[in-house]
């Protein structure tokens, strides 16, 4: 296993749920975040969906001490070297180009790659990559996908994000070639949007105990 692969799985460090998040008030992110953390879940993905994304991250970077933040739907190397000085501690992406592999291997920000074909998975091996991220989890064959990956990809860890819920991500978290799940059930839109911190710590805490 390369050693960016072994430092991504240091960060997260037994986490089973990484938070996915949409940041669309900047303000929020730092109280989501220390609510996220004292519910478990360190390790937070924030997504370049929204136009305050790279300020949300640096705002976490420097005021969470206990937050993990990384960065998510990264698409080219200009973003990918933004949001490394933004503060992200790892880079999550979609998909995987030969663009992203060329700026992740000059960084010492490990990169989580979108991969769900045969191809694009022995694209990243090749690469040194181990762990990736299976997006879209759910529309790409979900389990029955991951489970027809684990013996001819036998090395290969995966992240399932896409269509992962309270309700189906034990199921994928029981998968041996599943590390954790990413999802944003954990912190829903309308609760972040109400302040409501002490709900989603809950809701966190309960993602925190799920078994792998």
């Amino acid at each position: 296993m390369t050693s960016k692969t072994e430092k991504l799985l240091s960060l997260l460090d037994g986490q089973p749920v990484i938070p996915v998040l949409k940041i669309a008030n900047v303000a929020d992110a730092v109280p989501l975040a220390r609510a996220l953390a004292r519910g478990g879940l360190r390790a937070i993905e924030i997504t370049l969906r929204t136009a305050d994304a790279l300020e949300a991250i640096r705002r976490v970077a420097a005021e969470v001490e206990d937050a993990i933040v990384g960065a998510g739907t990264i698409l080219d190397a200009r973003q990918f070297d933004e949001a490394a000085a933004a503060g992200s501690k790892f880079i999550v992406s979609p998909g995987i180009t030969s663009q992203l592999l060329d700026a992740a291997k000059d960084s010492p920000v490990p990169l989580l790659p979108g991969a769900i074909t045969p191809g694009e998975i022995m694209a990243a091996r090749e690469a040194g990559l181990r762990f990736l991220k299976f997006f879209p989890a759910e529309q790409s064959g979900g389990i029955a996908s991951l489970k027809a990956f684990a013996s001819p990809l036998a090395d290969v860890k995966f992240c399932p994000t896409g269509g992962i819920t309270a309700k189906n991500a034990a199921d994928y978290l029981s998968l041996p070639n599943v590390i954790c799940v990413g999802g944003s059930w954990v912190a829903p839109d309308d609760l972040i949007k109400a302040g409501k911190w002490d709900e989603i710590e809950v809701l966190a805490r309960e993602a925190s105990k799920l078994k792998k």
